[in-house]
């Protein structure tokens, strides 16, 4: 189902020939039925004049499809390139390519205004009564005395693209994140890992959250405050080298059982809106709650949508510690962490908050009609037609390497180096402006450029986003790209490189209203191509 309403010229024109065709058979049907009453007076042909626009409309269809045919005939094409030749902007000089992204971005790529509000508005009500049930069931029962559990804040937070204007294709899937209340006796104390020694790289941009004791009148014993916070330490914390650290692992599992609980408390009261479902994320994801039209539901915007909703731990300033940390990378086993780290313990952290401060700062900046959103949402969707033809684990690796937050990244990082996306970035250098963030992200995959984490990073962007927590501010630097091999991140820039010199094909293939899908490959062939960088 397309979220963008466009007239599509080449249904509609050979719609209207045939329409027109079947209304002259249907009047000669019915003159030849009628008999001598049918006859026009003096032998004229009554049907002339239907059968004469129904000819000029086929001769219209075959002009625009002759237009067409010449168009793509003389666009500029990459058959002329060579297989690794230096990257190139004088293609996007020509007019006619520049129709084709133009095209693409259209038809594929940008997302109805109107569709994308409805559906944020749907999931802002559904989320919302389903926080207020779960801060007013508490958490009963996990722990005696109710008061050391964990709790609802009450509020939730929208994140990711959807809400960053930089979302692409469909809005069928959100990030929430869902605020806990911690009992007023426990205080964390978290770390960043990034300078842990022997550590492997995925894990560097992890945290742990020990317990720390508040500071204790004058004569007061600590031995006191571990008795009372004894139940909440048992029930979602583990050991790391010694202290008690809140565990990521845990309150998911509370998180997600709690969660089951309030979606049942207002399942009925949503039965007329829509079919609302929870599948559990297991140890590795958080929960996603699908949200389901119903069949009484007459709306424009009828959509399923999947929302993962995340639990997050308030750090202050707008960051949060999320459950569960990234996944980490099948060479980067869990066995590589150092002794006394256990899994459950490690968390992740949320910039969300000081991102889009870091956007706003940039449009606030920007010279009116500046494009670099919509270069954002054309790199992502040239991430896409690169991922076309691979099987799936070569496509899984694709993806994990040119993650959407990678690509974010990278346009923050080309325009916090320029200090704002002023000249250059109008919408009639779109092509350029993409140049240039593709040559970018090519360099850090080949380590002529460091991809740092845009809050953690050296320098970072602290002044444009506000104060940042203790933690944040003495964190090691954080490369986004240094969990990847070499050999990896070489196959990912030759792919990159020959995406970007094949463009005007794909284009053609995949873009616009017609869909010509390519017959698959054998799995030998497909697996080569990504080897040898062919998209």
């Amino acid at each position: 189902m397309s979220v963008h309403y466009t007239l599509n010229l080449r249904v509609f024109w050979p719609l209207v020939t045939g329409l027109c065709t079947a209304l002259v058979c249907l009047y000669h049907v019915l003159r030849g039925s009628g008999g001598a009453r049918a006859e026009p007076p003096d032998g004229v042909d009554g049907g002339f004049p239907l059968l004469k626009v129904a000819v000029l409309l086929l001769l219209s269809y075959v002009l625009l499809r002759c237009r067409h045919a010449v168009r793509q005939r003389f666009l500029p094409g990459s058959p002329r390139l060579g297989r690794h030749a230096a990257f190139s902007s004088r293609h996007f000089g020509e007019p006619g390519l520049s129709i084709l992204l133009e095209s693409y971005y259209e038809h594929e790529v940008r997302l109805s205004p109107h569709v994308l509000g409805h559906s944020k508005a749907h999931v802002s009500r559904i989320v919302g009564e389903l926080v207020r049930a779960g801060r007013a069931r508490g958490s009963p029962g996990l722990i005696p005395g109710g008061a050391l559990a964990l709790a609802f804040r009450g509020d939730f937070i929208q994140v990711g693209s959807a809400y960053e204007q930089h979302k692409i294709r469909r809005p069928d899937s959100f990030d929430v994140l869902v605020p806990l209340r911690l009992p007023p006796l426990v205080t964390l104390e978290p770390r960043s890992l990034g300078e842990e020694p022997v550590l492997a790289p995925a894990f560097r941009g992890c945290f742990v959250c020990a317990l720390k004791a508040p500071p204790s009148p004058l004569g007061a014993s600590g031995g006191h405050w571990l008795r009372d916070c004894k139940p909440f330490a048992d029930a979602f914390c583990v050991d790391v080298r010694g202290r008690r650290h809140l565990s990521a692992t845990l309150v998911l599992r509370w998180f997600q059982s709690h969660l089951q609980r309030s979606l049942a408390t207002v399942r009925y009261s949503l039965e007329g809106r829509c079919r609302v479902t929870l599948t559990p994320g297991g140890l590795e994801q958080p929960p996603t709650l699908h949200i389901l039209p119903c069949r009484t539901d007459y709306g424009c915007c009828r959509l399923s949508m999947a929302v993962r909703l995340i639990p997050a731990v308030h750090l202050g300033d707008g960051v949060f510690l999320v459950a569960p940390p990234p996944p980490p990378l099948p060479s980067a086993p869990l066995l590589e962490l150092p002794e006394g780290l256990r899994a459950e313990a490690l968390w992740g952290v949320n910039t969300a908050r000081q991102e889009q401060k870091l956007l706003s700062w940039l449009q606030e900046r920007a010279a009116p009609g500046a494009c670099y959103l919509k270069c954002l949402q054309l790199l992502k969707a040239l991430r896409d037609l690169g991922a076309r033809g691979l099987d799936s684990a070569a496509a899984t690796q694709w993806g994990r390497i040119l993650s959407s937050y990678v690509l974010k990244t990278v346009l923050l990082a080309v325009l916090l180096r320029k200090g704002a996306p002023g000249q250059g970035w109008e919408e009639e250098h779109l092509g350029k402006c993409l140049e240039e963030l593709v040559q970018f992200l090519r360099d850090c995959l080949l380590r002529r450029h460091t991809l740092f984490h845009c809050v953690l990073g050296p320098g970072g962007a602290a002044a444009e986003v506000g104060p940042l927590p203790k933690a944040l501010r003495e964190a090691a630097p954080v490369d986004l790209l240094a969990a990847f091999d070499g050999h990896a991140r070489e196959l990912a820039a030759a792919r990159l490189l020959s995406t970007w010199q094949r463009l005007p094909q794909l284009l053609r293939a995949y873009g616009g209203p017609r869909y010509l899908a390519r017959c698959p490959l054998p799995r030998s062939q497909r697996t080569q191509g990504f080897l040898e960088g062919e998209p």
